[in-house]
């Protein structure tokens, strides 16, 4: 559907699985470290914006119907530049097995509408009663996704329509768009005109993953597709791939009905949905969201000093003198987010292992050290794509105070705890190292230890809440 409704996303699919054959053929074993080809291959995450804790709710139950549950919260509102009133949650599988086989993530975000920082009280009323007119999930939908949740399945013929109904409620809208109101809007927030401008929901954008997204976004402009000023996220380097970068091709005009203010309707044109293409890394312990944190802000502090020079050669250089080079030493500085299990065959006959940790039940070839796949997402890099993407900066009173939302709010609304994905990392930490323990007789916790950098803060005084993430890049 998406493929149909913007024709580039189908070129940004295709040059991906060439990236991706390329860089199996070339580097073998070692680019399925983060993945196998099947994964990597039919790994997407799309984005969706609704407008109203009402629709939020709703598309929860929708996205419980396919197992995906709410993980972290994004605070985006004070993460760009750009005038972006909106907070989001991201809904994906979060059982190992299921990640393994689609990991489908749907990014969602809804707008703040009471934050003066954007809206009046005016605006807020119009748009509110705008809003509450419009239905984006019918009851059917609603009730055959309730019972996908609950029974944990449905006959073949409810399946079909179940997800026949879901595709068509992320379907671009043929009906007209008021212009007066969608420039009102716009004003304000692309954002905002986006969502609270129109009578329905649509997918913003579907992203494929990419082994290599720096050869990706060559490959791309060599086809003479825009793409945006820069990769966001983590710089190329030569040591570990951490976290998550990302890239898009620029938003494209795309013809769209309009209402005038005469009643009659005319044909234009509006820019909000553009391709993006992501690249993931290892995810990070909370000890390596604080390295990775101070990492950026030092990134920062010598651009504001040397303005002349580029982020990315910044970066570099920054990552260079302050991130572990190998895998090996990300974990043993507690760092990167691993998994263990015991090498098949591997026994402790003969060998003392009262005292040993897992790093050197690794060295010694009993078992084996796996990278934890990032699964989730960097509020600065989604912004700054949001922000690149956008027409206008919009409008924002940075003198007013902002709306309350984090990631109690969201589990409020949609009456679903939601995940921190730290948490979510560490927790398959222990149960790996839970089953390597038991496996020769160990203590786990002894087993577990880490020897965290003196530079490293130490986890129990680290803020490690998911509304954390807003300092990431």
């Amino acid at each position: 559907m998406y493929g149909r409704e913007v024709p580039a996303y189908t070129t940004l699919v295709e040059v991906s699985r060439g990236v991706n054959t390329d860089v199996l053929a070339r580097e073998g074993s070692a680019a399925e470290r983060l993945g196998s080809p099947e994964r990597v291959t039919a790994e997407r995450h799309g984005a969706i914006r609704v407008g109203t804790p009402e629709e939020l709710f709703q598309v929860g139950q929708v996205f419980a119907g396919f197992g995906m549950h709410p993980v972290g919260f994004y605070d985006l509102r004070d993460a760009s530049s750009s005038s972006v009133p909106v907070v989001s949650t991201a809904f994906r599988p979060i059982d190992a097995e299921e990640l393994a086989r689609n990991p489908f993530r749907v990014f969602t975000s809804v707008l703040v509408t009471d934050d003066r920082r954007f809206f009046d009280a005016d605006l807020q009323a119009r748009l509110e009663e705008f809003l509450a007119r419009r239905t984006l999930f019918p009851p059917r939908l609603l009730e055959l996704a309730a019972r996908a949740e609950a029974d944990g399945a449905l006959s073949a013929e409810d399946a079909e329509e179940f997800l026949a109904l879901a595709t068509a409620a992320f379907e671009l809208s043929p009906e007209p768009v008021d212009r007066a109101w969608y420039e009102e809007l716009a004003k304000v927030s692309g954002v905002a005109a986006d969502i609270g401008g129109v009578s329905s929901t649509h997918i913003n954008h579907l992203t494929p993953r990419v082994l290599d997204i720096d050869e990706l976004y060559r490959r791309m402009e060599a086809r003479g597709i825009e793409m945006i000023d820069e990769i966001q996220g983590p710089p190329r380097w030569d040591g570990p791939d951490v976290l998550l970068r990302q890239t898009s091709f620029r938003a494209l005009s795309e013809p769209r009905r309009f209402r005038e203010p005469d009643g009659s309707v005319t044909t234009g044109a509006l820019r909000v949905r553009f391709g993006e293409v992501e690249a993931r890394g290892i995810a990070l312990t909370a000890a390596g969201r604080a390295v990775y944190d101070d990492a950026v802000a030092e990134v920062d502090r010598r651009l504001a000093e040397e303005p002349s020079r580029t982020r990315v050669d910044v970066a570099a250089q920054v990552w260079a003198e302050r991130l572990p080079r190998t895998e090996a030493d990300l974990d043993r500085r507690g760092l990167g987010a691993f998994t263990y299990a015991v090498v098949e065959g591997a026994r402790a006959a003969g060998r003392d292992l009262g005292g040993a940790d897992v790093h050197a039940l690794v060295d010694a070839g009993l078992v084996e050290r796996n990278p934890v796949v990032y699964e989730d997402f960097l509020p600065r890099s989604a912004a700054g794509i949001f922000q690149s993407n956008l027409t206008d900066e919009g409008s924002k009173d940075a003198t007013l105070t902002g709306s309350d939302r984090d990631a109690a709010w969201i589990s409020g609304v949609l009456a679903r705890p939601v995940a921190d994905p730290i948490a979510l990392c560490a927790e398959q930490r222990e149960r790996s190292l839970a089953a390597v323990a038991a496996h020769f007789g160990l203590d786990a916790a002894h087993l577990g230890a880490v020897a965290l950098d003196p530079s490293t803060p130490a986890p129990a005084d680290l803020d490690t809440r998911p509304h954390r993430q807003l300092e990431d890049a």
